[in-house]
């Protein structure tokens, strides 16, 4: 399926603690339904929040405090299953790195722009989108608008680290012991959209995912997919903070027709080149019996 088994690799030991669940179709719901209620109990701080810190710093700083709270009910569900399961033999790490011939160096270097081509590529569909709701867009600005330390600690390290943990590390992972690979990394990249909330970011977040996924399965490295998702979410945050892209919905408001369709077709290649460079890598199977319950 792609991965080592638990026996053969050394893991980051917070990772380690959740090789031995693997979710099954019972398990994504319950992970959906914990992860609502971690959003549910996120809000509660947030409003709790509202009472003893002045508007301007909740604005400013309630992300960084809400946003892993509701990951929690999920991670400590995952935790308890994964170590009920540790008294049978098996178990997939979260993480691995069988990046075959490649370096890892090159492979990091061929994800990130494969990254930045797939969002760039996501434009083609964005653009033709209605236009965001003025309460949609002050919401998303409000994310990446406040001070730069805040917004790449919320949105360029908490949420890799998370959603990958989430989408790629448990349900994926998961659904790789049960339907075909595409089907794994398609359902994955689903959730992936879906907990974005909205389809202006749904879009670019399924193709994303797809693309996450695919590399996740071939190396069965979160650490990858982390650094990607990490990658794309800077160059977010960077991009809205200069002059010439604060008023731009799309890159055709930067670009000429010319330079836009330059670009759509050297992003097509890089994605090409990321896959052949992936297809050298052979698969690693798991060894072993493997745990499977949800």
């Amino acid at each position: 399926m792609g991965f080592f088994s638990h026996r053969k690799v050394k893991n980051y030991a917070f990772l380690n603690r959740y090789d031995f669940y693997l979710p099954g179709w019972g398990g994504v719901f319950a992970l959906a339904g914990l992860l609502i209620l971690g959003v549910l109990i996120g809000s509660g701080v947030l409003i709790l929040l509202g009472l003893v810190m002045s508007k301007e710093a909740v604005d400013t700083y309630g992300l960084l405090i809400t946003y892993p709270i509701q990951f929690i009910p999920p991670m400590i569900f995952c935790s308890l299953k994964s170590r009920s399961n540790a008294v049978f033999e098996g178990g997939v790490a979260l993480n691995s790195a069988h990046f075959g011939r490649t370096g890892g160096w090159i492979l990091a270097l061929a994800v990130i722009l494969a990254t930045f081509s797939a969002a760039y590529m996501s434009d083609a569909i964005t653009q033709w989108l209605p236009d965001m709701p003025a309460y949609l867009e002050d919401l998303l600005k409000g994310m990446t608008g406040g001070p730069l330390w805040v917004s790449l600690l919320s949105v360029s390290v908490m949420a890799p680290f998370f959603e990958e943990w989430l989408c790629r590390g448990e349900i994926m992972r998961g659904l790789l012991q049960r339907v075909k690979p595409a089907w794994a990394i398609v359902i994955s990249a689903t959730f992936f959209a879906i907990i974005h909330m909205n389809p202006w970011q749904a879009i670019p977040a399924f193709l994303l995912g797809c693309l996450f996924g695919y590399v996740y399965y071939k190396t069965g490295s979160l650490l990858l997919t982390m650094l990607m998702h990490c990658a794309n979410n800077t160059f977010s945050v960077i991009i809205t903070r200069m002059d010439a892209f604060k008023d731009a919905d799309t890159w055709l408001d930067v670009l000429s027709p010319m330079e836009y369709f330059a670009g759509f077709v050297a992003a097509g290649l890089i994605i090409i080149g990321l896959v052949v460079l992936l297809k050298r890598i052979p698969l690693e199977r798991p060894e072993g019996n493997l745990d499977v319950r949800t």
